[in-house]
Parts: C-alpha cells; structure tokens; sequence
C-alpha cells in the first residue's frame, strides 16, 4: 500500500524554518516530518531555497507583492517633479517607502529620474536574475562554453559574472548573473551545467549549504626580538594606493610539519608562492624570501606585514637583504593581515588542510600563483591581480620585470 502524499502546506512550512534559521533537521522536526525526509528535501534543492511561492502558504503573502510598472514609474516621475517625498509617493501608489526610495535612488541618472530609462533598467535587471529557467545556460550557447571554461579555471561565478560583462561589454548574450550560475550548479533537474563542475568552487561542495561563522586562527607562538608593531607602521599603506606593501603567512600541512609561504601585494593582491622543500625554519624562509624578492623592481620592495611566528625569526637579516620595512600583527589578530588572509582561505582549494604540502614543487607553486594573479577581483572592479600591477607599474618609470609576466 503506497503511503500518503505529504501535504504541501507541511513542506511550505518546513522552507519557512530553514529561512527563519533552523538547521534542517529541526525545521523537519518543527514541520511535523521525519529528519530523513527532511535532509531528502534539502538535497533535492541543492541546498538553494525555492522560491516564495514555492514555500510559503498563500494566505501568508503580502497582497502588494506586485512589481513596479512603467505606468507607476510614469506616476512616481510626474510625483517627484511636483516636489513629493518618498513618503508620500508610496501613499498614492500603495507600495513602501522602502520601494520608492531604492527605485528613485537606483535609477536616477543626472540627477533626474526618467520613466522610460527606469523601466529598461529594470527590465534588464530582471532578465539577468531571472533567466528562462537554464536557456541562458544551455547545451550549444557561446556563453555555456565560457562559464564552462571559466569554472574550470576555478574562478567563481561572482568573478565569472561581473568579468563576462568586462570582456563582453556590448554582447547581452553573453552576459549572466552569478546567481543564475549557481542555480545551474546546485539545482538537481535543470541540467543546465554539469554538476561535476561543483568541484572547481572554492569550497568544493556538491550542495550549497548556509554561510558558517568563521572563527579566527590562533597565532603561532614565537619569541621575535627586536620587532616593529604594526601601530608604527606608515599611514600610507592603509590606503593601498602605492604599490609595494606585502602581507606574508604561512600555510601549513598535516601535523605542521610542512608549509607553504604565501606574499600578498596590498593594492593589487598579487600573489607570490614561496617553495619551502624540507621545512619552514626561520632560515628556509628567510633564503625563500630573499630569493623572490630579489626579482623584484625596488619600487615593489616597501614593507613587509607578518604574523609572529617563529619563521620570522631573522627579519632583521631578511629587512637588509631586501630593502622591506618589516612590521607584525599584534598577537592573535590575523585580521590586521587581512588581504593574505583571504587569499590563504583561497589557496586551500589547491592545497587541502592535512595534506603534505612539501609535495609540491615549485614548478606548480608558479602555476598556481598565475592563476590566482589571472583571476578578476570584485575589488578591483573585476580586473585581475597581473592587470592592476601592470597599471599601477605603468605609472612608475621603473617597468615590471619578468617575474611579473602574468
């Protein structure tokens, strides 16, 4: 005897806890269902929330769930023209402030809104968050083969997204939202990438699960002499407008026993891989330093931020070898270090917690550093680490040299 359809008002009700927070587990639990069926629902999703009406109970929605139209913007120009505030726009319209301030805010141009222009931003805006299902993905298209490509270069589908409308800035067709990406990876049924590509993510993951907390790293002990905090540390490089100031770390292996060091230019995030072969000393690191800076122009030799670990045992040696002013992080404050930091997190997608990292050697360290150098960045208004220091170098009479050759 076949058993009873679930009532679709206790899945809606389970979608409505996994928003509110509830681990999946106890929204089932709250739902009134198994923590099987629960996890089963869950992984039939991707781990992605399906949509609101989807979930939720239709006695529950808003009644002025309804979007903008051009008449309505039409309204709300004519409005604003009369000296109305958003207040009293929303009145007359029936929509919240909320609504008409992020409206007018978003599509004023000039310092006039204008309807039409409005309304076509609008359009557009829509179009990219909400493609027809996976036709913008589809089998065949030009912009398949690109997102392909680009996910196998590891890059993510926010870079992949923004970098698209860099490379392809007067071809829509080969424009996508980071999102639509992400609902083609995570989404069973759709179909519209190979969900095998989940694997070039930076976290790896087959399903897309909620933002954990991050907790901070402890700092590795170590007794430095003779140091210069970071309080002292010149004013200039806050700004990351010149070139030149390095944040630097270790990445380490299983039981500490091997490492990778890793350099980080501030105003650019450019990446140098440090090959450390049969320890992480305070004299291998000093001579794998030593070693790269060296190829380095003086301009891109100004300071040098780390952490205190032992490692930096010989920062007076590696200061006057190299020209770099070298400060530390007060204790346990990684996050005075954050551009290494963040890049450390992505540098664990080529070089997993608990492996050997003294497998590598410096061979495929340079590859990796050029893909990471290759990769766009949100704050770089989507160009990559090589293209900044390239731009940045041209300003300078002092041209890059050839161990900058993205």
């Amino acid at each position: 005897m076949a058993r009873p359809a679930i009532a679709r008002e206790v899945r809606r009700a389970f979608w409505r806890h996994v928003a509110a927070g509830l681990s999946t587990e106890n929204a089932a639990a709250a739902a009134g269902v198994s923590r099987t069926i629960g996890y089963r629902w869950f992984a039939a999703s991707g781990g992605v929330m399906p949509r609101r009406s989807e979930r939720e109970d239709p006695a529950e929605r808003r009644p002025q769930g309804r979007r903008l139209t051009l008449a309505d913007r039409e309204e709300i120009a004519h409005l604003l023209s009369s000296g109305k505030t958003d207040a009293e726009i929303a009145t007359v319209l029936g929509f919240s402030r909320t609504t008409i301030w992020r409206e007018r805010t978003r599509n004023t141009t000039g310092g006039r809104y204008r309807a039409t222009t409005a309304q076509a931003a609008a359009d557009t805006r829509h179009r990219d968050a909400h493609p027809s299902g996976p036709l913008k993905l589809a089998e065949g298209t030009r912009l398949r083969t690109e997102v392909l490509k680009r996910l196998g270069e590891n890059q993510s589908p926010e870079q992949i997204a923004h970098r698209l409308r860099r490379d392809f800035p007067d071809d829509p067709e080969m424009h996508v939202s980071h999102e639509t990406i992400y609902q083609a990876l995570y989404v069973q049924g759709r179909g519209a990438l190979r969900r095998e590509l989940a694997v070039c993510l930076r976290t790896g993951r087959a399903m897309r699960k909620p933002r954990a907390q991050r907790t901070a790293r402890n700092a590795r002990s170590g007794n430095l002499r003779d140091i210069v905090s970071i309080s002292e540390r010149p004013p200039e490089v806050e700004d990351r407008a010149v070139p030149g100031h390095w944040e630097g770390d270790l990445i380490l292996g299983t039981a500490n026993a091997s490492a990778i060091g890793t350099l980080v230019e501030r105003a650019t995030g450019y990446l140098i891989l440090l090959h450390l072969a049969s320890d992480h000393t305070a004299e291998t690191v000093q001579e794998a330093m030593c070693r790269e800076m060296a190829k380095l122009p003086q301009t891109l030799r100004q300071t040098l931020t780390w952490d205190r670990g032992s490692e930096m045992a010989n920062h007076a040696q590696i200061a006057e070898a190299t020209g770099l002013d070298i400060y530390f992080c007060d204790p346990g404050s990684p996050w005075q270090r954050g551009s290494n930091e963040n890049t450390n997190g992505l540098l664990r997608q080529y070089f997993p917690k608990g492996t050997d990292l003294s497998f590598w050697g410096p061979g495929f360290l340079d590859q990796v550093a050029r893909q990471m150098n290759n990769r766009p960045r949100k704050r770089l208004d989507w160009a990559t680490p090589a293209e900044a220091l390239d731009a940045l170098l041209s300003n300078i009479n002092n041209p890059p040299g050839d161990a900058l050759t993205a």
